[in-house]
């Protein structure tokens, strides 16, 4: 009999994330195994309120339906960004987390033990934001602001992706490293002059605020990557396989039902039905395989990186992205 448990309560994740560095709770992912069998006895997912998918996925239990008449208990995480599920992924205490490519290759970069086996989107979440009535309409008038941004996220690696287009640099202004609900305070407070914003918090500004993109590129935003930590996948590939199918239930049941979609993510972000029909309406969900799109956009993210400093420009960029991702997974699913 199959189990289905809340991890973590909204609440106590909270205070996880607000004291996650360098550690993580490790008791969640890979403590409970059936020694000798091809599956775990509990598969810890994350899920967050950038990736609608992963909200369905916990919502419809498409994890209880692909793993019918096995003995496995299912753990459900918040990842409150990127940046929170990289470091639930290298501690172990989740199995699946749900990141953006850049964000994922950066980890990459620092021996991160993960690999990408699944596009869950293809978003629009991120954009440079300001209040309205703001003077800021460019990104060359960054230069000297305080600009707020969650380092190890797409938002961030588009922010420096942003100013290196013009000729800046991080140092040329003061980034203010905040989370992404705490950026989008300190925007709305005055207390930074623009925000390197994600969904659902920077459609929530939008709306109800008037805050401003001042600056959009959706070739800047990469892909919605679903990563599973290595030893998961070297020991149960089967079970990856069968997460991915789920999340490929997830998906067309997206595509087919945005209604409930949106609803599901009004329940689960406390956001207005207003602001989860604009964040839903920037994404893609059409290619979930992980291919050569994902390649390119992750070399063109990592070649600026590189140059910023961001990331080692001793590695072999091409070498890093290979490293990363696998398609071997999803090709055997979806085909």
């Amino acid at each position: 009999m199959k189990k289905t448990l809340l991890g973590l309560s909204i609440g106590a994740l909270g205070l996880v994330a607000a004291g996650c560095g360098s550690e993580s709770n490790t008791e969640a992912g890979t403590a409970n195994t059936n020694d000798n069998s091809s599956t775990p006895e509990t598969i810890t997912v994350d899920y967050a309120f950038y990736s609608p998918t992963s909200l369905v996925l916990k919502e419809q239990g498409f994890l209880d339906e692909v793993f019918e008449g096995e003995d496995v208990e299912f753990e459900y995480v918040l990842s409150q960004g990127s940046n929170r599920a990289l470091e639930f992924l290298s501690g172990g205490s989740v199995d699946f987390g749900s990141t953006a490519g850049a964000a994922a290759l950066m980890a990459k970069g620092n021996n991160a033990p993960i690999k990408n086996v699944y596009i869950y989107s293809q978003p629009e979440w991120t954009a440079l934001v300001t209040n309205e009535g703001s003077d800021l309409d460019t990104v060359e008038q960054l230069e000297g602001k305080r600009v707020a941004a969650t380092p190890g996220t797409d938002p961030y690696i588009f922010l420096i992706r942003a100013l290196d287009e013009v000729g800046l640099t991080e140092s040329d202004l003061e980034v203010v490293p905040l989370q992404h609900s705490d950026g989008a305070s300190a925007l709305a407070n005055g207390d930074v002059d623009a925000w390197a914003g994600l969904d659902p918090h920077m459609a929530r500004q939008e709306v109800e605020t008037n805050a401003e993109l001042f600056y959009r590129n959706e070739s800047f935003n990469t892909y919605g990557f679903l990563n599973v930590r290595e030893e998961f996948a070297e020991q149960y590939p089967d079970a990856v396989d069968k997460v991915i199918e789920a999340y490929e239930l997830a998906r067309e049941w997206v595509e087919e039902n945005p209604e409930e979609t949106i609803q599901i993510l009004v329940d689960e972000a406390g956001i207005s039905e207003e602001v989860a029909a604009l964040q839903l309406e920037r994404n893609n969900f059409s290619n979930p395989q992980p291919g050569q799109e994902h390649i390119d956009a992750l070399t063109a993210a990592g070649e600026v990186l590189q140059e910023s400093g961001n990331l080692d420009a001793s590695l072999d960029l091409e070498e890093l992205v290979n490293s990363l991702i696998d398609p071997a997974y999803a090709e055997r699913v979806i085909n």
